[in-house]
């Protein structure tokens, strides 16, 4: 009997589930092997879609971007959050609801070019360092500051990561994603679990709830070191410092006084690569 290669090389007497999956579809035509219940179990779309297997879904979703990223080699990154909304420099708000917005939007275009600059920073010192494999760039995969961060990488050269989510709009990845790390998700937390799985460094730029989201899921991490301390960058003083009052917070005696040490404020990319830089000595 033929047997199919495991993808790990190592010896296995049983055959492999993908040369059963290939034979259960050659199979006689009778009532019986028409029926749902006779499809392999981890061949049955119908069945892995209920709503009692969502545990089985969680750890596959888990699993698959984890696999492919140690095939890839990839052991550390640097996540970069920002507003899908922001345009590129030069290009329409797309989605501008009014004048205002509009306007708003396109002035937030800089965060754009920044955005870029950072990742081509990051992206240069990984190709130089470790062939690519930390300080990895990885991203939504979506339009605006997205976009920004893997177009940063495809500039040098680099590879860079995309985790991408099935929503009502149809999200389509940016087309500077490297393709074999473009990932899909459905379920929010075991994308936002591979965020941060291989973080040395979050830089967040002005966004909308996305952007909070995960920041604030990674400042509750650090603050109660249920994950080590990472520089975590917000660009654009002025925009988080409306948005958010970070002292307010300490005072009131809700954080404490040193959790608003917790991340810095730059501007530039420059600024905010040489942070990194020193933080971790190099």
């Amino acid at each position: 009997m033929a047997k199919a290669p495991r993808d790990d090389k190592a010896w296995d007497p049983f055959p492999s589930s993908r040369t059963d999956r290939e034979r259960a579809n050659v199979k006689p035509d009778t009532a019986q092997t028409a029926s749902p219940t006779y499809r392999l179990a981890y061949d049955d779309p119908d069945f892995i879609s209920r709503e009692e297997m969502r545990g089985v879904r969680l750890q596959l979703e888990l699993m698959k971007p984890e696999m492919a990223l140690i095939e890839a080699g990839i052991r550390s990154t640097v996540v970069l959050f920002g507003g899908a909304r922001i345009p590129e420099p030069g290009a329409a708000a797309w989605a501008a609801r009014n004048e205002t917005q509009k306007n708003n939007l396109e002035a937030n275009a800089r965060y754009y070019e920044e955005a870029r600059k950072f990742a081509r920073l990051c992206s240069t010192h990984s190709a130089n360092a470790s062939g690519g494999k930390e300080f990895v760039i990885v991203t939504g995969g979506g339009p605006g500051v997205m976009e920004a961060g893997n177009r940063g990488a495809a500039d040098v050269g680099a590879v860079s990561i995309a985790l991408n989510i099935t929503l009502p709009h149809e999200q389509a990845p940016n087309p500077y994603v490297t393709p074999d790390l473009c990932f899909n998700f459905h379920y929010f937390a075991i994308r936002k679990m591979h965020f941060l799985l291989r973080a040395r460094a979050m830089a967040c730029f002005p966004g909308g709830f996305g952007t909070m989201d995960e920041l604030f899921e990674t400042l509750t991490l650090i603050q109660t070191r249920r994950m080590h301390q990472i520089p975590v960058l917000l660009f654009g003083e002025a925009f988080w410092r409306r948005v958010i009052d970070f002292e307010f917070l300490a005072e009131q005696g809700t954080i404490a006084p040193e959790d608003v040490h917790l991340f810095a404020f730059v501007e530039t990319a420059e600024q905010g690569w040489t942070m990194i830089r020193h933080f971790y000595g190099f």
